[in-house]
């Protein structure tokens, strides 16, 4: 479940808790209504703790070595130095 989810359950608890007065034999819309905003309240923090761990950024651990040029050779055969073709 993402953030978008979780903002839902919210705003459904609420509206069930604090907007509605129906009477269901057997159900407590007013407590369905809690455990909705709590449920969605516990999604928005564990989203938000692991798009947080997402986020750091962790350095290479080997460090970059460069090779050492190495030295370069020319050679003349008479046929890349454009005479020749």
């Amino acid at each position: 479940m993402g953030l978008g989810g979780c903002i839902i359950l919210i705003a459904v608890g609420a509206i069930l808790t604090f907007a509605t007065d129906w009477d269901m034999q057997g159900v407590n819309l007013d407590l369905v209504g809690i455990i909705f905003m709590i449920v969605g309240l516990i999604g928005v923090a564990t989203f938000s703790s692991i798009a947080r761990r997402r986020r750091v950024v962790v350095p290479p651990a080997t460090p970059v070595v460069d090779e050492p040029a190495r030295p370069h050779h020319h050679t003349r055969d008479g046929y890349s130095d454009g005479y020749g073709a």
